[in-house]
């Protein structure tokens, strides 16, 4: 665990190292583990409510887990339900609850049970979805995100040898049934690894794409440093006569849009040929337009996120965070600036530009746009918003 460090010294008084427990034999194992490591942890038990059982396996896992001496809290998902792209679904709200439930109890780690048979998956599924390396690069060992570091210690271990971990040391756990439907394209892909025994040649396909990746990452970061210019508005400015080729453009995009992954190779390179051509056009969230002599890159205002409660530490679209120590009206909420703002306010920049900067609205009526240093009636709060998008553009 050194590795993944620093860590806070293991004491009590001090928030805890959360970890993801499911009730699955990975995370049983995950949770037996990290026992031997330190004492200060908190297992966080995600309920979806999907299937009957499921309230009742997590009182179970909450139950063996107060055994190893772990503390647990349950965390009761609502609103879920079945149709088209559940797992998906299900797999953001999981994270959105337990990346909450980190921050309320001041957790800066969160600890996941990947494993090798998992990472092995990964890469088979993006291989056949024709990845690029960073794809087959697969799942990172540690994952920063805006005020949580997501840490998957155990990518190197096979989900064979978790489990006889656990019948030797007595440790019970309970299995999902959707882990063996066929209907499922991982379990698919899982039951043909396990049948060819390629569990080894993915792997090492996903170590030569991280070495690869590592490296790439290094030359982006110097290549986008002289390409483009994020600006503290939320939009970017292209420095040069060439966009970014399509690798560092697809970066760009990911982290404007707050994607968890990056669009494919394919659209971002039709997106770049049409915008040299001066097509402009929109991608993943995100529009191209030019503005005098350059262009820029911004989110398309149709797909900003919509309003949200305005509080000191606010996010909204994944990009900006509130920073206003002082009570703001009942009812404040944040969204996009929108259209209408009269050309002397907008400091020389298009329309388009202006109508996705964060606002501050109270029901209909926009009270500030802190980007313009614009005040319903010239009354500044010390309200201001701080870019700090979710996903970097480069691990360098």
């Amino acid at each position: 665990m050194n590795d993944f460090g620093p860590w806070p010294e293991d004491n009590p008084a001090l928030p805890p190292v959360a970890m993801a427990i499911s009730g699955g034999g990975d995370s049983m194992a995950l949770a037996f583990l990290s026992r031997f490591w330190r004492r200060n942890l908190l297992a966080l038990i995600v309920d979806h409510k999907l299937r009957p059982e499921s309230t009742e396996e997590a009182r179970l896992t909450a139950e063996w887990l107060e055994h190893l001496g772990i503390r647990a809290r349950i965390l009761t998902l609502s609103g879920l339900q079945k149709g088209s792209g559940l797992a998906a679904r299900a797999r953001n709200a999981r994270y959105e609850a337990l990346f909450a439930a980190c921050r309320e109890e001041g957790a800066v780690s969160l600890l996941v049970a990947h494993q090798a048979d998992d990472q092995a998956e990964t890469v088979a599924i993006r291989q056949r979805a024709g990845s690029g390396q960073d794809g087959l690069a697969a799942m990172k060992p540690i994952t920063w995100l805006r005020d949580v570091c997501v840490i998957r210690p155990l990518l190197d271990i096979s989900r064979a040898a978790l489990r006889d971990l656990l019948v030797r040391a007595n440790v019970p756990w309970v299995d999902d049934p959707s882990n063996t439907d066929l209907r499922s394209e991982r379990v698919r892909f899982r039951e043909k690894i396990r049948e060819e025994g390629s569990q080894g040649e993915f792997l090492a396909i996903a170590s030569k794409a991280r070495a690869l990746r590592t490296h790439n990452a290094a030359n982006r970061a110097g290549e986008l440093a002289s390409e483009a210019a994020f600006l503290p508005e939320g939009w970017i400015m292209f420095t040069g006569t060439e966009l970014p080729e399509a690798e560092n453009l697809s970066a760009l995009i990911r982290t404007l849009g707050g994607l968890p992954y990056p669009p494919s190779r394919e659209a971002v390179l039709l997106f770049r040929t049409r915008a040299q051509e001066d097509q402009g056009g929109t991608l993943a969230g995100c529009r191209l337009l030019r503005a005098g002599s350059h262009r820029f890159l911004a989110r398309e205002y149709a797909d900003l996120s919509p309003a949200v409660p305005a509080s000191h530490g606010a996010s909204w679209d994944q990009r900006f965070v509130l920073d206003c120590p002082e009570a703001l009206p009942d009812g404040t909420a944040i969204a996009a600036a929108g259209y209408g703002i009269a050309r002397k306010n907008r400091k020389g920049w298009p329309a388009a530009l202006i109508a996705t900067l964060p606002a501050l609205w109270l029901r209909e009526e926009r009270l500030a746009i802190p980007h313009l240093n614009l005040w319903k009636d010239d009354r500044p709060f010390t309200a201001k918003f701080v870019l700090d998008p979710r996903q970097p553009a480069s691990e360098c």
